[in-house]
């Protein structure tokens, strides 16, 4: 009986050891899974290229996910065209203690705002898409900014046009006299994309040495609806006169083609935009649309969480992207038209 009893206790002895040992690995495995926070907060959810942005900025975090075995929460909400309550919101990102904010502004010229606050807090911010004013971002050196050139993206609309114009004048001057007669969406009152998307896309005709005559202009702050409504307007007060529409985004260019597809206009304009959004690729394949540019909404994305990744984990960002003057990253644009359609789609959807 002894010697049962005996047996018995090395047994449970023994399974105790192998207990404790299950749990001390179980405890380290857990131990090992670090989590990342990322906060985001956008100007507007329903804006389509911000949308798009979103999606691919959460597919590119699960991916690292399942390669690191990190935990990664991207927190998205939604400004609502307030940035009062985007500061709020940013308050409330701070309280958490996220690793990493993420500002798309509502107010380009409000962001030292915010760095006054994720500096006090000493968590990096990344504003993209709306840029801050330089002297903002440069408040604080872990605050970045990640976007294109808007510049470039009006000097290459501008470029469709042109070129175009010189191979095939009358597909563009419809009137034949020489020069162009346009209308332009412009995309927010004072905004900076908004301002040299317009400037540039005119600039870039002029300097291909072709004339130009301005209809008219008007703010559809990047609003589909407004697009149309603005386009009816200038319809009934300008019939056929115009030749081109110069669109600051895919979304009101889309707004004017559905209200020149409804018009009784023998002759139509021609209509460019700005984003390469999905739909706005489907319609230069079905005709609609003349052309646009491609705003690397992935590329963008993938920027974005690769530079919040490297400094949440408290590493140089130089190392992981292609940092100018310390605080940007650009990603470049590029023109679409029928001849490449085709290719960007199929991008934009792998």
């Amino acid at each position: 009986m002894k010697s049962f009893m005996k047996s018995m206790a090395i047994v449970l002895a023994a399974a105790l050891f192998f207990s404790s040992l299950c749990a001390c690995d179980s405890n380290n495995s857990s131990a090992k899974v670090e989590t990342v926070k990322i906060g985001v907060t956008v100007y507007r959810k329903d804006d389509t290229f911000v949308t798009s942005l979103c999606a691919y900025l959460e597919k590119v975090s699960k991916e690292k996910e399942t390669e690191t075995g990190k935990k990664i929460v991207i927190n998205i909400v939604d400004g609502q065209s307030s940035q009062a309550l985007q500061n709020d919101q940013v308050d409330s990102f701070i309280s958490q203690n996220y690793n990493v904010i993420c500002v798309n502004m509502v107010d380009r010229t409000a962001a030292a705002v915010i760095v006054d606050k994720v500096k006090a807090a000493n968590i990096p911010v990344v504003f993209f898409n709306r840029e801050p004013v330089e002297e903002d971002l440069r408040m604080w050196n872990r605050a970045y900014y990640v976007g294109a050139d808007a510049a470039e993206s009006g000097r290459l609309q501008g470029e469709i046009i042109a070129n175009a114009f010189k191979k095939d004048r009358k597909q563009i001057d419809k009137n034949g006299d020489g020069k162009i007669q346009y209308v332009m969406l412009e995309g927010e009152q004072g905004h900076q994309d908004a301002l040299l998307r317009t400037e540039y896309s005119i600039k870039a005709v002029t300097n291909a040495g072709i004339q130009v005559e301005k209809l008219a202009n008007d703010t559809a702050n990047w609003q589909r609806a407004q697009g149309s409504a603005k386009m009816a307007q200038w319809i009934t007060k300008l019939g056929d006169r115009i030749e081109v529409v110069f669109s600051n985004n895919d979304d009101m260019a889309l707004g004017a083609i559905d209200t020149l597809k409804e018009s009784k206009l023998k002759v139509k304009p021609v209509v460019v935009g700005i984003d390469a959004t999905e739909n706005g690729i489907n319609a230069i394949e079905d005709g609609g649309m003349f052309g646009t540019v491609f705003n690397d909404a992935q590329g963008q994305a993938k920027a974005m969480f690769e530079l919040s990744y490297c400094v949440a984990s408290g590493k140089d960002p130089a190392d992981v992207v292609n940092l100018e003057s310390s605080h940007y990253v650009r990603v470049p644009y590029r023109a679409v038209t029928k001849a490449n359609a085709e290719e960007i789609l199929q991008s934009l959807r792998g």
